[in-house]
């Protein structure tokens, strides 16, 4: 059977599923299934998109095909590259608040991190009036809107970041070979299906075991309950800085993670369960950005985070999950951060939280408003995946 491999690793990933050392409870045990349902699609999907001589971007993550600890804000594209050949990425800027492009030499791998050869956002790159643009990617000297490629260069990522959901817009954006347009890539033949079909599987597997991998790289080690100073992002993201950590609250108890508003265009606050994967986004409040979020009178953004409703704007809600992954990102920064940029956290009782927040009077929104909050996000992800 030519798809005899591909069957063979969905075997061997149910069996990384259920062995994971994290699961506990049958919710951990269906989220796993789920979990490997959007990465057999995305597998599959990935390994067809696999055409470096005549390219296009697919999404590399999203709501159903979960990777990473994938940021609820972002749209995240890549196309597969070749360091010899010469490319034009040719777009129109959105209103989104972050653009940004980067070129890695390789995919994740369970013991690795992909080194970032280059990366910028649309800050470096000449954008007319009408919002158009191109850039060229290739072997040749670096210019206005032309930047070299290295000996090792395997993958452009691009991701379009958003603060305001409601109200910013998506842009578009294309990928030719300069010296393929307009010719067609070869009829496929078996034995490029039967290649496919093995490289879906060993995708597969990478995947899974890379990001399980992730988290005790960069958070089981610290201390629970605790999130960290503000770090340059792993992964050659030269923009971004992140304050990362996790957490085991039980139904009583709230997380308060006070932070201030920074002038970083991007700031935003997300969980991800211990799969590393975003929680559900879209039909419960698990993510604010600082445009999202309510700001307190002295400048500071009051998060709080628990399974009961606090009854307050800045809720994160648990969804029933006991344990997981806290992450504040700050992209698009002009300068870097310091431990005052970064956040503080406290532990307190529920019932007790009117007395621990500064201005909890204010903060305070009714079962009716907290619905209205949930449809704007259910609205705007709709209009955001349709672009």
């Amino acid at each position: 059977m030519l798809t005899r491999p591909f069957a063979e690793a969905v075997e061997a990933a149910e069996k990384i599923i259920t062995g994971a050392p994290h699961v506990r409870t049958e919710q951990d045990l269906i989220e796993g299934y789920d979990y490997l349902a959007g990465s057999v699609k995305a597998c599959l999907h990935l390994a067809w998109a696999y055409e470096r001589d005549f390219p296009f971007f697919v999404q590399s993550t999203g709501p159903y095909s979960k990777m990473g600890l994938d940021n609820p804000d972002t749209l995240y594209f890549h196309s597969f590259i070749r360091p010899d050949a010469e490319y034009v990425v040719t777009g129109q800027r959105g209103t989104t608040t972050d653009l940004s492009f980067q070129v890695l030499n390789g995919n994740y791998s369970p013991v690795d991190v992909p080194d970032s050869l280059t990366a910028f956002d649309d800050r470096e790159i000449e954008i007319g009036e009408d919002g158009g643009y191109e850039i060229r990617f290739g072997p040749g000297p670096a210019g206005p809107n032309y930047f070299t490629l290295g000996p090792d260069s395997a993958m452009l990522v691009v991701r379009e970041v958003y603060s305001d959901w409601a109200t910013e817009r998506r842009g578009t954006i294309r990928i030719h070979r300069a010296d393929t347009v307009g010719h067609a890539p070869p009829p496929p033949t078996l034995s490029t299906m039967e290649k496919r079909y093995e490289v879906a599987g060993k995708m597969l597997l990478s995947r899974l075991n890379t990001f399980l991998a992730f988290p005790k790289w960069f958070y089981l080690d610290l201390p629970v309950n605790t999130l960290t100073e503000p770090r340059a992002t792993p992964g050659g993201l030269s923009t971004q800085f992140s304050s990362v950590g996790h957490y085991d609250l039980d139904d009583e108890t709230a997380m308060i993670v006070t932070v201030p508003k920074s002038d970083a265009p991007y700031q935003g606050l997300q969980l991800g369960s211990m799969w590393y994967i975003s929680l559900d986004y879209i039909n419960h409040q698990t993510s604010l950005t600082a445009d999202q979020a309510r700001v307190d009178p002295d400048g500071k953004i009051r998060f709080v985070i628990s399974e009961r409703d606090p009854g307050v704007a800045n809720w994160l809600e648990r969804t029933g999950h006991r344990r997981g992954f806290v992450q504040i990102r700050w992209q698009r920064l002009s300068r870097e951060l310091t431990a005052e940029d970064g956040p503080e956290v406290e532990l307190v009782p529920v019932s007790e939280l009117a007395g621990r927040l500064p201005y909890y009077e204010q903060a305070r929104i009714t079962a009716e408003e907290f619905t209205t909050r949930i449809a704007a996000r259910q609205a705007a992800v709709a209009t955001r995946m349709l672009g």
